[in-house]
């Protein structure tokens, strides 16, 4: 020490003291002064009738905050809780051009039932950046059940850290899931239903449109077993759904990988909706005409049974 306090000193007489002070932090501590990380919580003012706001909110990266936008109804609240959990691709370079999640019409058809509606960028992916944490592998050998897994753990910890906000109510959370996101969703269908209502899942999976054909999946019988471990021990009801145009995943394999999830112990609303546009994957995308009646039949109560009589 006494070597670097005469450097110290030489160094002051020639530079000043406020070059010394750095200097002596470098010196003392052996590392340079980091800047801390942004605070979770807005980023932004609110804009436009939906209140659209940009928030950041912890991912299971504690270095990646995963960007986020947030969309509120009228009024201080405390507003029920969606949050809408976007596709994804194992194309690094696609992940890293990919803007934030538009679900803007989705978004808009939550709000107008009186959501407060959440949709996190997941690490890995634009300017969320980071590591992609839920890479299911090669196309042949794709671990599905492990990438879904790992969607569902970003999702958690979003939903976790907003329902500490002052104007989310307390459970009945919605989660909706698109492609990478659905079979994300999905996989927290074994959670407590007290915070997780209900799971909305447009066209959920993985591998789709492998190599860029469409109706090509890799190994499609282990996406269908993946459906499968997810359905056990599940508890949240789900409504799975699928337009007839979806190439990514078609309704025969959503089908089967639906079937798979209900015979495994889940409860699920299976639904082949009308063509949608040229290409029926991005049906949760499309505005909000196209996508609110869908949702509204989605969170529509399940009709009671009524017994027969007795004769």
């Amino acid at each position: 020490m006494m070597g670097d306090a005469g450097r110290l000193t030489r160094f002051m007489t020639r530079s000043g003291a406020v070059t010394i002070a750095v200097m002596a932090v470098i010196v003392l501590l052996g590392t340079p002064v980091v800047a801390a990380p942004a605070a979770f919580g807005p980023q932004s003012g609110e804009t436009g009738p939906l209140r659209a706001q940009g928030w950041a909110v912890p991912s299971p990266d504690s270095a990646t905050p995963s960007q986020a936008t947030l969309f509120r109804p009228p009024g201080p609240g405390p507003f029920r809780l969606a949050l809408i959990a976007h596709a994804s691709t194992q194309n690094a370079l696609r992940r890293a051009q990919m803007r934030l999640p538009d679900y803007t019409g989705l978004a808009a058809a939550l709000v107008g039932r009186g959501y407060a509606v959440l949709v996190p960028q997941r690490p890995g992916h634009g300017l969320t950046g980071g590591p992609y944490l839920e890479d299911q592998g090669g196309c042949a050998d794709a671990d599905y059940d492990f990438a879904a897994r790992a969607t569902a753990a970003a999702i958690r910890t979003a939903l976790a850290f907003m329902a500490t906000q002052p104007f989310i109510r307390a459970g009945g959370a919605v989660v909706v899931g698109h492609s990478a996101g659905g079979l994300g969703a999905l996989a927290l269908a074994a959670d407590d239903p007290a915070p997780i209502a209900r799971i909305i899942a447009f066209a959920p999976g993985r591998g789709g449109h492998a190599d860029d054909r469409p109706l090509d999946v890799c190994a499609p019988d282990r996406l269908v077993g993946a459906a499968a471990a997810l359905g056990r021990g599940a508890r949240v009801p789900v409504t799975w759904l699928v337009a007839e145009n979806d190439s990514y995943f078609a309704p025969a394999l959503s089908q089967r990988m639906a079937d798979a999830f209900r015979a495994a112990g889940g409860k699920v609303d299976f639904r082949v909706l009308p063509p949608s546009g040229e290409e029926g994957h991005w049906l949760a995308q499309r505005d909000e005409g196209e996508v609110a009646a869908i949702i509204a039949g989605a969170l529509a109560p399940a009709p009671a049974r009524v017994p027969k009589a007795s004769r």
